[in-house]
């Protein structure tokens, strides 16, 4: 019986998946985490008004959901003063991604990214055949925006992907500076601007955008601040020429339609996002305090999560990792050299908090004996 003929792409990429879930940490091991804290998800979840709106949509699930995302694509563009054509909803920014990169990316074609960066963008490159060019982060671990840029115009890349704020580190640029850099960015390429953790930061990290500008798409999720991480809700903004493009190529009926209901549901409470954003920085603030009081660096964020300094390298850091595992506390750590040296921590409840607390004083003291 003969092999599946496969591309010679497909034939020269390894069988990778871009994250291990804690799903897979417990089934290898037998063992139930006690407290989920390594995969940014919203602890505090979604709006109760998003949650009776799916229950009250569930007869209605026999039917396909609406390909063209109208009334979610109306809600958004509404909210961020742009006219529905500007809008693109998909199930998640990963997939979101995907479409992207599909749509600019052909075997060989350039595109920049940071080096240790959000690796599921890169994942998605590979599989198209694109060429990565890979940046390093700054001295003060944020993505360097203007080495992007230069990089950028040095390949003639067709991409760039920068993330702010950050992940895996939390750093952040403010708004102005990326209005500054894209007078540097290349006619002809896109940016795509990753602000899947934008409602935590700070005021004046988004920048303002005119979508005019086919040069620019930026991304916005209802995964991290509207705790809908498993209904897999992102949408991207950008040029209508642009985003009409997606139609082109994209899976038109992959929306989930409880997914869009919640998330239409979501956008009208203000309060519960309000609130939920005040619970996370509280939390970060919590972690870091449990950072120092165990001798380790927390870095400034502007996410809902904490990378911690462990004061080593890589392989400290992986140490980390595991001993908390055993522990019961699902942790990460940042995805490369010299950002390795950091354990990344979730904002979690209080339960979570004093789980967190104990087993890194238990794990830094079996560590430095």
């Amino acid at each position: 019986m003969s092999a599946p003929r496969f591309t010679p792409l497909a034939a020269s990429l390894p069988s990778t998946v871009p994250f291990v879930g804690p799903e897979t940490h417990e089934r290898q091991t037998g063992v139930a985490f006690r407290a989920r804290m390594g995969a940014n998800e919203n602890v505090f979840g979604p709006s109760p008004k998003a949650m009776a709106a799916v229950r009250a949509a569930l007869e209605g699930v026999w039917t396909y959901a609406d390909p063209e995302n109208h009334d979610l694509r109306a809600a958004l563009a509404q909210k961020h003063g742009v006219e529905p054509r500007n809008i693109m909803v998909g199930e998640g920014i990963d997939g979101l991604l995907g479409v992207l990169v599909r749509l600019l990316v052909a075997p060989g074609t350039p595109v920049v990214v940071s080096k240790g960066g959000y690796p599921t963008f890169n994942f998605h490159v590979a599989g198209f055949g694109g060429s990565l060019h890979a940046v390093p982060f700054t001295a003060d671990d944020r993505e360097d925006l203007h080495g992007l840029m230069a990089a950028a115009r040095d390949v003639r890349a067709a991409l760039v992907y920068l993330a702010n704020p950050d992940n895996p580190m939390g750093t952040w640029w403010e708004g102005k500076a990326i209005e500054a850099a894209l007078e540097h960015l290349p006619e002809d390429a896109v940016l795509c601007l990753d602000e899947a953790y934008i409602e935590f930061a700070p005021q004046g990290t988004a920048p303002r955008i005119d979508v005019s500008d086919p040069r620019i798409i930026r991304m916005r999720t209802f995964s991290k601040a509207y705790g809908m991480a498993g209904m897999r809700v992102g949408y991207a903004i950008g040029h209508e020429k642009l985003i009409s493009a997606f139609d082109k190529v994209r899976n038109h009926f992959g929306m989930n339609k409880l997914a869009q209901i919640a998330a239409l549901a979501a956008l009208e409470d203000e309060d519960w996002l309000a609130e939920t954003v005040r619970k996370v920085r509280a939390s970060c603030d919590e972690i870091a305090r449990i950072a120092r009081a165990n001798g380790l660096v927390p870095i400034p964020t502007a996410t809902n999560f904490v990378a911690i300094d462990a004061g080593g390298d890589g392989d400290l850091a992986r140490r980390i990792v595991a001993e908390m595992a055993r522990r019961g506390v699902f942790i990460r750590m940042a995805f490369g050299p010299p950002q390795d040296r950091c354990i990344r921590v979730s904002a979690g409840r209080e339960e979570d908090l004093a789980l967190f607390a104990d087993a890194l004083e238990e794990v830094m003291g079996k560590l430095r004996g």
